[in-house]
């Protein structure tokens, strides 16, 4: 099989599918080659929320792209919901970040201050003391001192984004192939004759979003990714009364009724099996954090691989020897859904990453400290 399109995208997860419904939505054909289902995915792990406080502290080009995708999202869920008919689920009324001790608040509130002092009042937040926290969310443990509540913050469900975004991109044209595991990638006159399980295909544009194979993809066009997984474990309650007001860092209400509690970070390498320590820790600090979660039965639970630099934060590049080829990774595929979208793919439109993705090269971890 071979076919020529305006662009290849390497990767169905949601950084390759919402790139590659911005650039159909363009007037551009596009293919996007998916590998198994057996690979390692970031999407199973995904928390769904849609996240400005914590994001970008200490670079402030993170954090201007995590507001400007948070602020574009209600646009992105109107244009999905109108073609596809399904809700996303979209609730952006504000997030919690929960203390359970005075160092945590202590620590939250001088993090959130570096955050904002290089924001130029774009960021806003509130550090909240019990009081006025249970205000917000009553029936809090009795550990919890305080948190952080930010307006920009909320919540979506992860997999009718992930379904959303395909099924739109097969509505304006575009294209999927699953089990199509990239081996290898040649340019030539301008082209990309990019060798998959599923046939060569050709395109002068190329965006590899692979996750943890982009460490493998990008040299081929002349880029670096050094990712690396780390592992984080969701739990996942049965259903039940509206519990949680608000989303919150490792705590959200879904709006089928399930409680989803997560963040655990583990560095083991590819190891995806469940670990009954984290998974106790995860639970503790739920149930000290909402007491009345002790009544509820985790039905699922699950450990995902989350794609991670060197630094934590993503990385946009585009090659000088392969002209027409980018890399993307990052770990915020959900909150940076709307931005990749929108904005990245009008940058690929135009040839050029933009001057606000310039900061996020992989050149930067070759900077002499």
């Amino acid at each position: 099989m071979t076919q020529n399109y305006d662009a290849i995208i390497v990767g169905g997860g949601l950084i390759g599918l919402s790139t590659a419904y911005g650039l159909v939505r363009r007037g551009h054909s596009c293919l996007v080659l998916d590998a198994s289902d057996t690979d390692f995915r970031a999407a199973r792990g995904n928390f769904g929320l849609v996240w400005v406080q914590g994001k970008g502290t200490g670079f402030s080009a993170y954090a201007d792209w995590t507001m400007r995708s948070s602020e574009l999202w209600p646009e992105l869920r109107d244009e999905l919901q109108e073609q596809n008919g399904q809700s996303l689920g979209l609730e952006q009324e504000g997030g919690l970040h929960i203390c359970l001790s005075q160092a945590e608040f202590d620590s939250r509130k001088e993090s959130l201050d570096l955050l904002r002092s290089h924001q130029n009042g774009r960021f806003s937040y509130e550090m909240l003391d019990r009081k006025a926290l249970l205000d917000m969310q009553p029936d809090l443990g009795p550990d919890v001192v305080g948190g952080s509540w930010c307006p920009h913050d909320g919540h979506v469900n992860p997999l009718y984004l992930l379904r959303s975004l395909h099924d739109c991109l097969l509505k304006k044209g575009g294209s999927v192939i699953v089990d199509a595991k990239v081996s290898a990638i040649t340019y030539q006159q301008s082209l990309f004759d990019v060798t998959s399980t599923q046939g060569r295909f050709y395109a002068p544009r190329l965006i590899l979003a692979a996750g943890l194979g982009n460490r493998t993809l990008a040299p081929m066009v002349g880029l670096e990714q050094p990712v690396r997984p780390q592992k984080g474990h969701i739990l996942v309650t049965q259903k039940t009364d509206k519990l949680i007001k608000l989303p919150m860092t490792q705590l959200r209400q879904t709006a089928e009724g399930s409680i989803m509690i997560g963040d655990s970070k583990e560095e083991v390498g590819f190891d995806i099996s469940s670990s009954a320590d984290v998974t106790a820790q995860i639970a503790s600090r739920a149930q000290r954090t909402l007491p009345a979660l002790k009544n509820q039965h985790i039905i699922r639970s699950w450990a995902a691989l989350r794609v991670m630099s060197p630094d934590g934060n993503p990385i946009y590049d585009q090659s000088a020897s392969h002209p027409g080829a980018y890399a993307i990774t990052c770990h915020s595929g959900v909150t940076l859904a709307a931005a990749h979208c929108f904005d990245l793919a009008s940058d690929i439109e135009a040839g050029c990453l933009g001057i606000g993705l310039q900061p996020f090269s992989e050149r930067r971890f070759h900077v002499p400290a």
